[in-house]
């Protein structure tokens, strides 16, 4: 359990770094036990991601997130990080 605790929080801090290298400042607000890993803020828009290992979130979690309530300028993400992939695979809600 510790391990893939860890495994999660790495691939959290490594979507931030993606998210930040394109110019976005971002709060990892994984400890709160929300339905978003990471918040982003840009000078545009705003990223509300949700950070996976290895699966794609289940159906019953895909319904929470989507119907998650945002704002028109805020883009729902989720990033899928599979074993020895140097970015994720992204899906917007």
């Amino acid at each position: 359990m510790i391990a893939a605790k860890r495994k999660g929080t790495r691939n959290e801090h490594r979507s931030r770094d993606l998210l930040e290298a394109v110019g976005y400042s971002v709060t990892r607000a994984a400890g709160s036990l929300g339905c978003w890993d990471l918040i982003g803020v840009g000078s545009e828009d705003f990223v509300l991601v949700q950070c996976k290992t290895r699966d794609w979130p289940g159906m019953r979690e895909m319904k929470v997130l989507r119907q998650f309530p945002a704002p028109p300028n805020v883009r729902k993400v989720v990033h899928r990080w599979r074993p020895r992939q140097a970015v994720p695979d992204v899906r917007e809600l």
